[in-house]
């Protein structure tokens, strides 16, 4: 593989990089909300941000991830690289980082980033953390050590009850995946142009020890990252038959019907309805947590939204220290005069 032109008149060593996953040449929605974030980091190392594009036939979305603040997209096009396959993507993007080590490389914590960033964090030897829930840049002293712009990697441990800051200050290359709509993705203004850097795919041996014969997907019908409006219930429900009221309650009003972990668990709801940390990250007009005792993990994928409506039995449960509205009560009390106010009196 040829060596990439660094033409930038920023600081060298503090690269921000994004790996942009698509499928069919369209983006992943988590690459922009990493290059949105990515785009803050960048400016904090005062550095350039890069998008890595792989596929086949990609100039479109190399210039797409411009409006999301790139200033650079390094492109690997070739009809073989179409489909994701770990071997050739692994060792294109390895090689690509070994040739220029940013100080700063993203995923997305998606079956694909889970599989491609711990091979590329362990060929390249580079500090990686995963599924982070917020990134941020700081000086830091870490054993009588000064250490000048690291990534801080923020995400829950210990099943959710603390939440850590991890650092890798010893590597030069820090790595990081971020589940999908933990960062807020929005475009740049004035930022529509950049520069794309084209880089030959050349074929090795061992790229093709893996065929795709054919793919099969079914799409979701679940979109519970586009609703406005959000009803989620949690183990506190007691039963599948009390959760219905869930379901009556976002009926009424026009919502999605969510759901905790502990509730997923239990099966009062489907996993492709999971709100959290190990769920969907969410950012709603309006959230309406009943029976959700508000754990760290659950916070970390709905504590964004506009506004938090929560009802509980208990006075000192977690999700009324985020929550806007707090009520209170038995949910089999609260939800039917709910839904009775609004179909009668409000609607």
């Amino acid at each position: 593989m040829t060596s990439l032109p660094n033409e930038s008149r920023q600081s060298p060593g503090n690269e921000v990089w994004v790996f942009i996953e698509q499928r069919n040449s369209k983006a992943a929605d988590v690459g922009f909300e990493l290059l949105s974030k990515g785009h803050k980091l960048a400016r904090a190392m005062g550095g350039p941000l890069k998008s890595i594009v792989i596929g086949s036939g990609m100039t479109e979305l190399a210039n797409e991830t411009f409006q999301y603040g790139a200033d650079e997209s390094i492109v690997v096009d070739h009809e073989a690289l179409k489909y994701y396959r770990t071997i050739p993507y692994g060792r294109i993007l390895t090689e690509l980082v070994r040739q220029h080590s940013p100080r700063i490389v993203l995923f997305g914590a998606t079956t694909v980033g889970r599989d491609l960033a711990p091979r590329v964090a362990s060929a390249t030897k580079s500090g990686m953390t995963a599924d982070c829930t917020d990134l941020q840049i700081s000086d830091i002293t870490y054993l009588r050590r000064d250490y000048k712009r690291i990534l801080l990697q923020i995400r829950p441990a210990f099943g959710g009850n603390i939440i850590a800051t991890i650092i890798t200050p010893d590597n030069p290359i820090q790595m990081a995946t971020v589940r999908e709509g933990v960062m807020e993705m929005h475009k740049i203004d004035g930022h529509v142009h950049g520069k794309i850097t084209r880089v030959p795919y050349q074929r090795d041996e061992l790229d093709d020890l893996v065929t795709i014969i054919e793919q099969h997907r079914e799409e979701s019908k679940v979109n519970l990252k586009g609703a406005s409006i959000i009803v989620s219930g949690g183990y506190g429900l007691g039963t599948k038959e009390n959760f219905r009221l869930i379901h009556e309650l976002a009926h009424v009003i026009g919502g999605e019907v969510a759901g905790s972990r502990a509730a997923v668990d239990a099966g009062f709801v489907p996993p492709e309805r999971q709100v959290g940390q190990t769920g969907v990250t969410v950012r709603p007009k309006l959230y309406i947590a009943v029976g959700i005792s508000g754990a760290i993990q659950h916070r970390a994928g709905m504590q964004e939204s506009n506004k938090i409506i929560a009802i509980n039995t208990d006075p000192d449960a977690p999700i009324f220290s985020i929550s806007h509205y707090g009520i209170v009560g038995d949910a089999m009390e609260v939800i039917p005069r709910l839904v009775e106010a609004y179909k009668f009196k409000l609607k």
